[in-house]
């Protein structure tokens, strides 16, 4: 009996323990947006999202643009429609979250200057958790089948 009365105590400390627990990160990669002339009033730019933990991508900035909204594509009645995702986009853990033509995107809204093929816009991107990520988009034309 007396080796249970060890154990128990060492169990119980087990159990108590803090778990170990994913930090908050998000990497992401592949960063683009469409080109633009001059006095566009908008442009779309996309980005992976890969999401150690549970997040949300809450905000975006550039100094290239006015603002940066994150937004979402729906069909509705056979008609696309776009809007604002206010309380930003969910970043499930473990998964990889993909803003692409067509689908959830960044707004660059009120571009200062035209984006011409081959150049580059900073996003610094948000997280409700994770630290601030700031990337460089390379300015190019949607894949084939990607535009909408």
């Amino acid at each position: 009996m007396k080796p249970i009365l060890l154990i128990a105590p060492l169990t119980l400390l087990a159990a108590c323990s803090p778990r170990t627990q994913v930090e908050p990160a998000v990497t992401p990669s592949d960063a683009w947006c469409r080109p633009a002339a001059a006095g566009a009033r908008a442009v779309g730019c996309y980005v992976t999202l890969q999401s150690a933990a549970e997040d949300r991508l809450v905000g975006a900035e550039s100094p290239t643009g006015q603002r940066v909204e994150i937004h979402t594509m729906t069909m509705d009645g056979g008609v696309m429609r776009m809007r604002q995702l206010e309380d930003g986009l969910p970043l499930p853990a473990g998964e990889t979250t993909v803003l692409k033509p067509g689908a959830d995107h960044l707004m660059l809204i009120g571009p200062t200057a035209a984006l011409d093929e081959g150049g580059e816009v900073t996003l610094t991107l948000n997280f409700e958790k994770a630290p601030q990520a700031i990337v460089t988009a390379e300015i190019r034309s949607a894949p084939h089948g990607m535009d909408h």
